[in-house]
């Protein structure tokens, strides 16, 4: 839904019919374009306040991925099913941290007390994330602040939005520039970005797959091992599991966490901890390889063989 051609007068984006969105998807992963019979949507923009089309965002995947799940049990048991996506309901899934309940109660809040949007001195905006102890404490040495909103507010009106982000980024820290659609599309990273097919999928070995028998879910009997943090990872395996899947989370005690998104998007799963700077610890990890069907893991290219 990326487009260099936004006009320069409209900040928010240009509505995208979700079936098209979906179909895009779906034709990247090569999949056939028959299938899409099979799928029903409902619901309509706005679902939520943004200047991005998060409702069809949130049901284009989604019905791709519930999509994925039904073409496969078709393949195991000879079955269709047809598949509706509620646009609302596929909305609230996309920040079903906000709504999660322990025995009744809403858990901690999410947000580090000074993550968020700052104004900079050159009248642009920043945001902060700094929910991991690391990035909160490097962030403050940065600003040679003190922990409190007020105090980080005021030490930014020394800098330039961009100046500062780039200095963030040099200290191995997360905090970006407000930009317009415009500015986005010119920008060196937003131009690599649209080069960049919505994703790709690449063969990387040459093992014979394994056959999986009828069963009563997409994805009994497969077993996932999730090696991901925060959201996006984690969510993958969430999904995996919810179709069937077996999935065993790995971590570890030293890795800070957050907590309402551990609980969110651990449903479905098992978890174990272990010590990957060790031995001991990447023998355990190569011993439950052997047995997995699906490996997902969402560190940096090179950061596991170090």
């Amino acid at each position: 839904m990326h487009s260099s051609q936004r006009s320069q007068e409209s900040s928010l984006y240009r509505p995208v019919e979700t079936r098209a969105a979906l179909a895009q998807l779906w034709q990247a992963a090569g999949q056939p374009a028959e299938a899409l019979s099979h799928i029903r949507l409902t619901g309509t923009e706005p679902v939520l306040p943004s200047s991005f089309a998060v409702g069809t965002a949130a049901q284009a995947s989604i019905a791709a991925s519930a999509l994925a799940a039904a073409e496969l049990w078709h393949l195991r048991c000879g079955r269709h099913q047809l598949v509706t996506v509620d646009m609302r309901h596929a909305a609230i899934e996309f920040r079903s941290e906000r709504y999660l309940r322990v025995d009744g109660q809403a858990p901690s809040d999410v947000w580090d007390k000074i993550a968020g949007i700052y104004r900079c001195g050159d009248g642009r905006w920043v945001r902060l994330h700094t929910n991991f102890p690391h990035h909160r404490d490097g962030m403050l040495a940065l600003l040679a602040c003190d922990y409190d909103k007020a105090a980080v507010q005021e030490a930014l009106l020394d800098w330039h939005a961009e100046e500062f982000e780039e200095a963030a980024a040099q200290a191995g820290l997360v905090a970006t520039a407000k930009r317009s659609f415009e500015e986005w599309d010119h920008h060196p990273q937003g131009v690599a970005v649209a080069a960049l097919p919505i994703f790709s999928i690449e063969r990387i070995g040459d093992a014979s797959p394994r056959p999986l028998p009828a069963a009563p879910r997409p994805l009994s009997g497969v077993r996932v091992l999730d090696l991901t943090r925060i959201i996006a990872g984690p969510v993958c395996g969430r999904a995996l599991a919810a179709h069937g899947a077996d999935v065993l989370l790995v971590t570890a005690p030293h890795l800070p966490s957050i907590e309402p998104l551990a609980i969110d998007t651990g449903r479905g799963k098992l978890s174990c901890q272990i010590d990957l700077r060790d031995a001991a610890g990447q023998s355990a990890l190569r011993a439950l390889l052997r047995d997995t069907d699906v490996f997902v893991q969402g560190y940096r290219p090179g950061a596991l063989q170090s």
